[in-house]
């Protein structure tokens, strides 16, 4: 049998796109993706989001800034072409956000992508962002929480989706499930809903429990190996990220999201 070449990745890690849209530095969400068994291309190429076993939608910053950047670069068709086909969708902080109907920061109402139904508005507590450590409340029976339901996540954010309304119509079909945190109030940490899950939280922030939970993620996807060509062909590209790319998040005037 002859030895594998030095250097070379292994097929049967998944690939998963970060999507680069102006988000700001993801060089943290990239690593952690990484050493949790992923092989990670960052990019808002069309192919590279469609073909990609697993989509991360990163966000940090305002909730209007973080649409305008996905709109730029047509993310709101692509990722709503990625669900429709049953691909994995992972959204970060305000990459959760994003995906309710609507936002409200400083008297500004935003349209999200509408997937979930719900309004972010600011949080009610009296310390406001809400920043750092705290744990969560996860569902019975959760794949992104199996094993480290105990454990502490970061947080860093003023505004969150405080109440869940779904209503299930069809009664076959399993309703999304919602994890919980409190500050002030609770407000959505997490959900899982088929193809389509998110974080409040910052996986990527969150130290060893966070790891675990990405790998709960990457355990969920299949391997199609349809970027295999552009991983060998750059497979260090995401690495490459200038630390000082500006984003929605370096914009004059906005507060943690």
């Amino acid at each position: 049998m002859s030895e594998p070449t030095p250097g070379a990745r292994d097929r049967a890690r998944p690939t998963v796109t970060v999507l680069d849209y102006g988000a700001g530095n993801v060089r943290s969400a990239v690593r952690a993706l990484e050493e949790a068994g992923a092989d990670v291309v960052l990019s808002a190429d069309p192919r590279a989001v469609l073909d990609a076993d697993g989509l991360v939608v990163p966000g940090v910053g305002a909730f209007a800034a973080v649409m305008d950047g996905l709109r730029a670069v047509d993310a709101p068709r692509l990722i709503g072409r990625r669900l429709a086909g049953g691909r994995p969708v992972l959204g970060i902080c305000v990459g959760l956000q994003v995906l309710f109907d609507a936002g409200v920061e400083h008297g500004q109402h935003s349209e999200g992508l509408g997937e979930w139904p719900g309004t972010v508005e600011r949080l009610r507590a009296e310390v406001v962002p809400h920043m750092g450590w705290n744990t969560v409340e996860p569902p019975e029976g959760s794949v992104l929480f199996e094993g480290i339901e105990d454990e502490r996540f970061y947080f860093v954010h003023s505004y969150g989706v405080q109440h869940w309304d779904f209503p299930q119509s069809i009664e076959r079909m399993r309703p999304p499930q919602v994890t919980w945190s409190d500050h002030g109030g609770r407000f959505v940490a997490a959900v899982e809903n088929g193809a389509l899950c998110a974080t409040q939280f910052h996986p990527e922030k969150s130290s060893t429990a966070g790891i675990r939970l990405l790998r709960n993620w990457l355990a969920t996807l299949p391997r199609t190996g349809r970027l295999d060509d552009l991983v060998a062909a750059d497979p260090l590209a995401a690495a490459d990220e200038p630390a000082d790319r500006p984003g929605p998040a370096d914009r004059p005037g906005q507060a943690p999201a």
